[in-house]
């Protein structure tokens, strides 16, 4: 579960995630208010994920199914001469330069210049002369080709989830040039097919060239949904990343907006006092990540309802606790507590007794909450026997940051304040050193222990959803008042698309 947020078709797939369209999709008169998640990514970020466009381009030319071509045409003395190509493929492709434009309130437009492509395949042929005489001819070709190729891409949002319309496709051609069995077929032989077909190979050239990228925007547009849901899905706890509101385009980023509800198991929780504004985002990095108050602490509230702010402590790590001040006033109090039992024989259990508040603030995000710990020994021969039981009131400010791949929590002005308090060594309740022993301990080392637990807890949680395989440089986690902004810059992992299109295709 994640508390706080760290964290082409290419750069088309990946947009689709930061970026969505309207159509399909009704949104109420305040979209902002029920917004909980906000993804913004500026130029910058495409301009570096526009590199990963020649890979996909690549992949749509080579997974086209070009169908054969055919036809026929009357030659004065030759009669009527038919022909036909098949087994067309793409032998060699590529791609010189690919250019990206953010159209404001418009579309993605994508550029790709200078398309060196060839395609080979058999040429069958043949003609009825003007005396009866049949000919039948079959021969290999290659034709090579010189293409620019203009995409706009039309996002749309469809059962609250992107579709992408990549059908406004445009193919421009510079060269097209037919090859014969290497060209030792008479020169007007040549020259008579060229005139045919050309026209007719384009066309089926950018039919289905352009059905193919138009079919692996859609794919892209689902499997980064599924990887975003998968992101901020674990066991039973879900995040609703469903559109909130149209998206904005403009000139140097692109912002998406999500509801952020939390779903556990058969629930779902609401709002409407979202403080989004877009004014509340930059432009200066490369990615931007807004997260409402209202989302993390609905994630607290479901860890606790799933029974996971439970945790136990023992042995070496319970005597690094218990002895953290080596006093002789603290030696005495932990055998008085203890009982002369061992650390090896004794485990401490912490956990939450009801649902945490999250508060987020500028210096950190401030959590309260009602916890309990219990410290039990095991005697050797007799019963368990728990030496120890307390319910206290924590407040604890959190300041995050994200390094070397590590989400590190660092808390800060811990404070206790003691609700129920039982030992047996002190059945009264009025021996005040042991209370401040334990109200010491538990400020200057037990809260921060239990933090320096869910940190690592939140990194594993986040790297097996695949965080780790993004470079992300200097990430900052800022938080003002009602919300966190993450922001940061980041280099795309090759692998990853590659690897999609290796299974797909």
């Amino acid at each position: 579960m994640l508390w706080a947020g760290g964290m082409g078709l290419g750069t088309i797939g990946i947009w689709l995630m930061l970026v969505y369209a309207s159509a399909g999709c009704e949104f109420g008169p305040l979209p902002y208010s029920v917004t909980g998640i906000v993804c913004r990514m500026t130029k910058p970020a495409t301009l570096l994920l526009n590199q990963e466009t020649a890979q996909v381009i690549q992949a749509a030319f080579r997974n086209a199914k070009f169908p054969n071509i055919t036809g026929e045409r009357s030659i004065r003395l030759l009669g009527k001469v038919a022909y036909g190509l098949t087994n067309i493929q793409v032998n060699d492709l590529s791609i010189e330069q690919s250019e990206v434009e953010l159209r404001e309130d418009d579309a993605i437009h994508i550029a790709i210049k200078n398309v060196s492509a060839s395609f080979k395949g058999t040429l069958n042929y043949g003609y009825a002369g003007a005396w009866f005489l049949q000919l039948f001819h079959s021969v290999d070709f290659e034709i090579r080709a010189s293409i620019d190729l203009d995409l706009n891409i039309k996002l749309m949002c469809q059962k609250d989830q992107v579709a992408a319309d990549a059908s406004d496709c445009y193919l421009t051609f510079h060269k097209l040039m037919l090859h014969l069995q290497g060209d030792k077929e008479p020169g007007w032989l040549k020259q008579l097919f060229t005139d045919f077909i050309s026209f007719t190979l384009k066309l089926v050239l950018k039919s289905e060239v352009c059905n193919e990228i138009n079919f692996l925007a859609q794919m892209m547009a689902n499997f980064v949904h599924d990887l975003a849901a998968n992101f901020v899905q674990d066991e039973d706890i879900g995040v609703d990343i469903s559109l909130a509101s149209d998206p904005l385009i403009k000139a140097n980023y692109l912002e998406s907006y999500h509801k952020g509800f939390v779903l556990y198991k058969n629930h779902s929780d609401a709002f409407s006092d979202s403080v989004f504004s877009p004014s509340l985002l930059t432009e200066s990095r490369m990615l931007y990540f807004w997260l409402s108050q209202h989302t993390l602490s609905s994630l607290a509230s479901a860890a606790f309802l799933d029974k996971r702010l439970v945790m136990t402590i023992s042995g070496e790590k319970l005597q690094e606790l218990f002895e953290a001040e080596d006093t002789e006033v603290q030696q005495k109090t932990v055998q008085t507590i203890f009982q002369g039992t061992s650390y090896n024989d004794s485990v401490a259990k912490v956990w939450s007794l009801s649902h945490p508040q999250i508060s987020v603030q500028p210096e950190g995000t401030v959590v309260k909450a009602l916890v309990a710990v219990e410290v039990t020994i095991f005697p050797a021969g007799q019963e368990p026997l728990v030496v120890l039981y307390m319910e206290e009131e924590t407040t604890v400010t959190v300041r995050a940051a994200y390094s070397e791949k590590k989400l590190i929590l660092q808390p800060l002005d811990p404070r206790v304040e003691f609700k129920v308090f039982r030992c047996p060594a002190d059945p009264s309740g009025n021996d005040p050193s042991i209370k401040n022993f334990l109200q010491t301990m538990i400020s200057a080392v037990g809260i921060p222990e239990v933090i320096s637990r869910i940190g690592p807890a939140l990194t594993s949680l986040m790297n097996s959803k695949g965080l780790n395989l993004f470079e992300i440089k200097d990430p900052e986690i800022i938080t003002r008042e009602g919300y966190v902004i993450v922001q940061l810059d980041f280099s795309f992992p090759n692998h990853l698309l590659l690897d999609f299109l290796a299974k797909k295709l």
